[in-house]
Protein backbone atom coordinates (compact mmCIF):
# COMPACT_ATOMS: atom_id res chain seq x y z
CA UNK A 1 0.00 0.00 0.00
CA UNK A 2 1.52 3.51 -0.92
CA UNK A 3 2.28 6.04 2.03
CA UNK A 4 -1.15 8.19 0.28
CA UNK A 5 -3.14 5.53 0.72
CA UNK A 6 -2.12 5.03 4.15
CA UNK A 7 -2.44 8.21 5.13
CA UNK A 8 -6.08 8.60 3.78
CA UNK A 9 -6.88 5.37 6.15
CA UNK A 10 -5.52 6.78 8.65
CA UNK A 11 -7.85 9.92 8.34
CA UNK A 12 -11.10 7.90 8.10
CA UNK A 13 -10.37 5.78 10.85
CA UNK A 14 -9.88 9.27 12.89
CA UNK A 15 -12.90 10.90 11.44
CA UNK A 16 -14.66 7.76 12.10
CA UNK A 17 -13.89 6.72 15.39
CA UNK A 18 -14.29 11.47 16.74
CA UNK A 19 -17.81 10.37 14.71
CA UNK A 20 -18.43 7.28 16.91
CA UNK A 21 -17.16 9.42 20.10
CA UNK A 22 -19.28 11.59 19.36
CA UNK A 23 -22.50 9.61 18.80
CA UNK A 24 -21.95 7.60 22.25
CA UNK A 25 -21.25 11.59 24.21
CA UNK A 26 -24.92 12.20 22.51
CA UNK A 27 -26.52 8.80 23.52
CA UNK A 28 -24.84 8.90 26.61
CA UNK A 29 -25.89 12.22 27.46
CA UNK A 30 -29.65 11.99 26.24
CA UNK A 31 -30.06 8.53 28.33
CA UNK A 32 -28.65 9.42 31.57
CA UNK A 33 -27.13 13.67 31.99
CA UNK A 34 -28.56 16.92 30.79
CA UNK A 35 -26.41 19.96 31.27
CA UNK A 36 -27.17 23.13 32.94
CA UNK A 37 -25.90 26.28 32.85
CA UNK A 38 -26.76 28.60 36.14
CA UNK A 39 -28.31 31.58 34.75
CA UNK A 40 -29.43 33.86 38.06
CA UNK A 41 -28.47 33.77 41.47
CA UNK A 42 -31.20 32.38 43.24
CA UNK A 43 -29.48 29.53 44.56
CA UNK A 44 -26.06 31.33 45.75
CA UNK A 45 -23.84 30.47 47.36
CA UNK A 46 -24.27 27.16 46.60
CA UNK A 47 -24.32 27.89 43.03
CA UNK A 48 -23.06 30.99 41.38
CA UNK A 49 -23.78 32.20 37.89
CA UNK A 50 -21.59 31.08 35.27
CA UNK A 51 -21.82 27.43 36.97
CA UNK A 52 -22.22 24.42 34.57
CA UNK A 53 -22.79 21.07 35.73
CA UNK A 54 -24.85 17.77 34.56
CA UNK A 55 -28.33 16.48 35.47
CA UNK A 56 -28.51 13.35 36.63
CA UNK A 57 -31.51 12.16 34.97
CA UNK A 58 -31.76 8.90 36.38
CA UNK A 59 -31.85 10.04 39.77
CA UNK A 60 -35.40 9.41 40.65
CA UNK A 61 -36.41 7.88 37.71
CA UNK A 62 -37.74 8.98 34.12
CA UNK A 63 -40.31 11.28 33.48
CA UNK A 64 -42.00 12.61 29.96
CA UNK A 65 -39.80 15.65 31.02
CA UNK A 66 -36.46 13.32 31.20
CA UNK A 67 -37.04 10.64 29.09
CA UNK A 68 -35.46 9.60 26.19
CA UNK A 69 -36.78 9.65 22.61
CA UNK A 70 -40.16 9.78 24.05
CA UNK A 71 -40.08 6.25 24.66
CA UNK A 72 -41.80 6.62 28.14
CA UNK A 73 -45.35 7.08 29.44
CA UNK A 74 -46.98 10.40 29.26
CA UNK A 75 -48.76 10.08 32.17
CA UNK A 76 -46.15 9.19 34.80
CA UNK A 77 -42.97 8.15 35.75
CA UNK A 78 -40.76 5.08 35.22
CA UNK A 79 -38.22 3.62 37.44
CA UNK A 80 -38.92 6.12 39.63
CA UNK A 81 -36.78 6.68 43.23
CA UNK A 82 -38.52 9.30 45.85
CA UNK A 83 -36.32 12.45 46.12
CA UNK A 84 -34.67 13.57 49.46
CA UNK A 85 -35.46 16.50 51.04
CA UNK A 86 -32.00 18.80 50.69
CA UNK A 87 -31.60 17.45 47.12
CA UNK A 88 -30.89 20.49 44.64
CA UNK A 89 -33.22 19.47 41.86
CA UNK A 90 -33.63 20.73 38.53
CA UNK A 91 -37.30 20.39 37.62
CA UNK A 92 -39.66 22.07 34.40
CA UNK A 93 -41.59 24.78 35.86
CA UNK A 94 -45.23 23.44 35.24
CA UNK A 95 -46.29 26.74 34.09
CA UNK A 96 -43.84 28.41 31.29
CA UNK A 97 -42.01 25.02 30.65
CA UNK A 98 -38.33 26.41 31.00
CA UNK A 99 -36.20 24.77 33.19
CA UNK A 100 -35.46 25.59 37.08
CA UNK A 101 -32.55 24.69 39.74
CA UNK A 102 -34.21 24.35 43.60
CA UNK A 103 -33.28 22.79 47.03
CA UNK A 104 -36.20 20.60 47.59
CA UNK A 105 -37.58 21.94 50.99
CA UNK A 106 -41.12 19.83 51.26
CA UNK A 107 -42.03 16.41 51.03
CA UNK A 108 -45.63 15.27 50.11
CA UNK A 109 -47.83 15.99 52.83
CA UNK A 110 -45.63 18.59 54.77
CA UNK A 111 -46.51 21.33 56.14
CA UNK A 112 -44.28 24.74 55.78
CA UNK A 113 -43.71 28.09 56.50
CA UNK A 114 -41.19 31.13 57.31
CA UNK A 115 -41.81 32.50 60.02
CA UNK A 116 -39.49 35.81 60.67
CA UNK A 117 -37.17 34.66 57.96
CA UNK A 118 -36.56 30.90 59.78
CA UNK A 119 -37.92 28.12 57.99
CA UNK A 120 -40.45 25.78 59.69
CA UNK A 121 -41.26 22.93 58.88
CA UNK A 122 -44.30 20.32 60.19
CA UNK A 123 -44.36 23.11 62.89
CA UNK A 124 -40.81 22.63 63.96
CA UNK A 125 -38.01 25.62 63.20
CA UNK A 126 -34.82 24.35 61.41
CA UNK A 127 -31.53 24.60 62.80
CA UNK A 128 -29.55 27.58 61.73
CA UNK A 129 -26.11 28.48 62.81
CA UNK A 130 -24.07 31.66 62.25
CA UNK A 131 -21.95 31.71 59.26
CA UNK A 132 -19.20 34.45 57.65
CA UNK A 133 -21.02 36.72 55.53
CA UNK A 134 -21.22 36.24 51.86
CA UNK A 135 -19.06 38.56 49.76
CA UNK A 136 -18.82 39.44 46.38
CA UNK A 137 -18.05 42.68 43.95
CA UNK A 138 -21.28 44.16 42.86
CA UNK A 139 -21.25 44.19 39.02
CA UNK A 140 -23.04 42.62 35.97
CA UNK A 141 -22.69 38.66 36.52
CA UNK A 142 -22.93 36.33 33.60
CA UNK A 143 -24.09 36.84 30.09
CA UNK A 144 -27.76 38.03 30.81
CA UNK A 145 -25.80 41.01 33.41
CA UNK A 146 -27.78 40.58 36.73
CA UNK A 147 -26.37 42.38 39.45
CA UNK A 148 -26.43 41.46 42.58
CA UNK A 149 -28.72 42.04 45.47
CA UNK A 150 -26.69 43.55 48.38
CA UNK A 151 -27.87 43.58 52.25
CA UNK A 152 -25.21 47.03 52.63
CA UNK A 153 -27.12 48.54 49.63
CA UNK A 154 -26.84 50.83 47.93
CA UNK A 155 -23.58 49.75 46.58
CA UNK A 156 -21.32 50.95 43.23
CA UNK A 157 -19.94 49.21 40.81
CA UNK A 158 -16.74 47.70 42.19
CA UNK A 159 -17.96 47.59 45.53
CA UNK A 160 -18.38 44.62 48.28
CA UNK A 161 -21.73 43.52 48.02
CA UNK A 162 -22.61 41.65 51.50
CA UNK A 163 -25.09 39.20 52.40
CA UNK A 164 -25.63 37.67 55.62
CA UNK A 165 -25.10 34.11 55.61
CA UNK A 166 -26.21 30.74 57.51
CA UNK A 167 -25.92 27.40 57.58
CA UNK A 168 -29.25 25.57 57.56
CA UNK A 169 -29.90 21.87 58.52
CA UNK A 170 -32.89 20.56 57.47
CA UNK A 171 -35.00 17.60 59.56
CA UNK A 172 -32.92 14.60 58.00
CA UNK A 173 -29.55 16.01 58.25
CA UNK A 174 -28.72 18.02 55.22
CA UNK A 175 -26.88 21.35 56.10
CA UNK A 176 -26.46 23.72 53.29
CA UNK A 177 -25.77 27.67 53.23
CA UNK A 178 -28.63 30.25 52.97
CA UNK A 179 -28.42 34.05 52.53
CA UNK A 180 -30.16 36.44 53.83
CA UNK A 181 -30.54 40.49 51.89
CA UNK A 182 -33.23 42.22 53.75
CA UNK A 183 -35.86 41.25 56.82
CA UNK A 184 -39.43 41.62 57.14
CA UNK A 185 -40.14 40.52 52.99
CA UNK A 186 -43.08 38.47 51.94
CA UNK A 187 -40.81 35.80 51.61
CA UNK A 188 -40.08 35.78 55.60
CA UNK A 189 -43.35 35.58 57.08
CA UNK A 190 -46.18 33.13 54.76
CA UNK A 191 -48.78 31.20 55.12
CA UNK A 192 -48.32 27.90 55.82
CA UNK A 193 -48.06 25.68 52.83
CA UNK A 194 -49.44 21.90 53.11
CA UNK A 195 -47.97 20.19 49.97
CA UNK A 196 -50.32 17.99 48.10
CA UNK A 197 -49.48 14.09 47.27
CA UNK A 198 -47.07 13.47 44.52
CA UNK A 199 -45.88 17.26 44.89
CA UNK A 200 -42.85 19.25 46.12
CA UNK A 201 -42.04 22.58 47.62
CA UNK A 202 -38.51 23.66 46.44
CA UNK A 203 -36.95 27.08 47.65
CA UNK A 204 -33.84 28.49 46.98
CA UNK A 205 -30.86 29.24 48.88
CA UNK A 206 -30.38 32.65 48.19
CA UNK A 207 -33.70 33.44 50.38
CA UNK A 208 -34.51 37.01 49.24
CA UNK A 209 -34.17 36.17 45.60
CA UNK A 210 -36.08 33.30 44.34
CA UNK A 211 -39.28 32.64 42.98
CA UNK A 212 -39.54 29.51 44.17
CA UNK A 213 -42.66 27.47 45.68
CA UNK A 214 -43.28 30.21 48.40
CA UNK A 215 -44.68 32.09 44.87
CA UNK A 216 -47.97 30.59 43.30
CA UNK A 217 -47.38 30.24 39.73
CA UNK A 218 -50.18 32.62 38.78
CA UNK A 219 -47.69 35.30 40.04
CA UNK A 220 -44.49 33.70 38.24
CA UNK A 221 -43.22 31.62 40.96
CA UNK A 222 -43.22 26.98 41.17
CA UNK A 223 -45.84 27.20 43.36
CA UNK A 224 -46.34 23.27 44.50
CA UNK A 225 -44.08 21.34 41.32
CA UNK A 226 -45.64 17.90 40.51
CA UNK A 227 -43.35 14.20 40.78
CA UNK A 228 -44.10 14.10 36.45
CA UNK A 229 -42.19 17.66 36.13
CA UNK A 230 -38.48 16.72 38.32
CA UNK A 231 -35.23 16.30 35.15
CA UNK A 232 -33.21 15.14 38.15
CA UNK A 233 -30.37 16.05 40.58
CA UNK A 234 -27.30 17.95 40.63
CA UNK A 235 -24.63 16.52 42.02
CA UNK A 236 -21.67 17.90 41.15
CA UNK A 237 -20.08 21.41 39.26
CA UNK A 238 -17.99 20.88 35.91
CA UNK A 239 -16.92 23.85 35.19
CA UNK A 240 -17.81 27.80 36.21
CA UNK A 241 -16.88 30.92 34.97
CA UNK A 242 -17.25 34.39 36.48
CA UNK A 243 -17.62 36.15 32.77
CA UNK A 244 -19.90 37.29 30.20
CA UNK A 245 -18.26 34.47 27.92
CA UNK A 246 -17.44 30.58 28.49
CA UNK A 247 -14.18 31.91 26.22
CA UNK A 248 -13.30 34.21 28.71
CA UNK A 249 -10.24 32.40 30.31
CA UNK A 250 -9.62 34.79 32.57
CA UNK A 251 -12.83 34.59 34.39
CA UNK A 252 -12.59 30.67 34.92
CA UNK A 253 -13.01 29.87 38.70
CA UNK A 254 -11.01 26.72 39.03
CA UNK A 255 -11.86 25.98 42.64
CA UNK A 256 -15.20 25.07 41.25
CA UNK A 257 -14.15 22.78 39.11
CA UNK A 258 -15.36 19.11 39.83
CA UNK A 259 -16.82 20.38 43.14
CA UNK A 260 -19.78 18.53 44.66
CA UNK A 261 -22.85 19.94 45.02
CA UNK A 262 -24.23 20.29 48.79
Amino acid sequence: MMAKEKAEDGIMETVKTIVYALLIAGVFRTLFFQPFWIPSGSMKDTLLIGDFLFVNKMAYGYSKYSCPFSMCPIDGRILAREPKRGDVVVFRHPVNGSDFIKRLIGLPGDRVQMQDGVLFINGTAVKLDPAPDFIETFHKQGPVGYYPKCANGPVGEGGDCIKQRQTETLPNGVSHSILNVRDGFFSDNSEVYTVPADHYFFMGDNRDNSQDSRYPQVNGGVGYVHRDYLIGRADRIMFSSAGRSLFFFWTWRPDRFLKGIE
